[in-house]
């Protein structure tokens, strides 16, 4: 590879060619984190709750994570979220309107010990489930 005094074009273009052995940069050029990602880059998503599982946590915890599966509206993808808080499950149910947002993992990864989890439940039909955990609101009924 020569440094003369004429080389910047073949230097240039040399760096340019290089560039595609970068996973970062293949990865964002082809936007391939936009296309796994269920919720398309938005930060946030709606979805219709299809059944509440129970997920084991990983070693060396031992508990049952509370988790719905939701089919999202915008392209019928179908998503865990995690139920936060002590009792939230209780408050959703089959056929109920989630919002939901990532769970705050590394770039976009499950987070803690629930294996799988990348997503939280935040509201349900419309109303914040973290004050229907605390005793705020009530639960709509529709």
């Amino acid at each position: 590879m020569g440094n003369g005094k004429f080389a910047a074009r073949k230097l240039k273009r040399d760096a340019n060619n290089n560039r595609w052995h970068d996973t970062g940069y293949a990865r964002r050029q082809l936007g391939l984190d936009v296309k796994a990602d269920p919720l398309e880059g938005a930060p946030q998503g709606r979805g219709i709750v299809l059944e509440k599982v129970g997920v084991e946590a990983k070693q060396p915890n031992s508990a049952i994570r509370k988790c719905v599966r939701v089919q999202l509206i915008k392209n019928g993808r179908q998503v865990t979220a995690f139920a936060v808080g002590d009792g939230a499950i209780n408050f959703i149910d089959e056929h109920d309107e989630v919002e939901i947002e990532g769970i705050g993992g590394r770039l976009g990864r499950s987070k803690g010990d629930i294996p799988g989890v990348r997503f939280v439940v935040t509201k349900v039909n419309n109303v914040s489930l973290r004050e229907m955990v605390t005793g705020r609101k009530e639960k709509p009924r529709r």
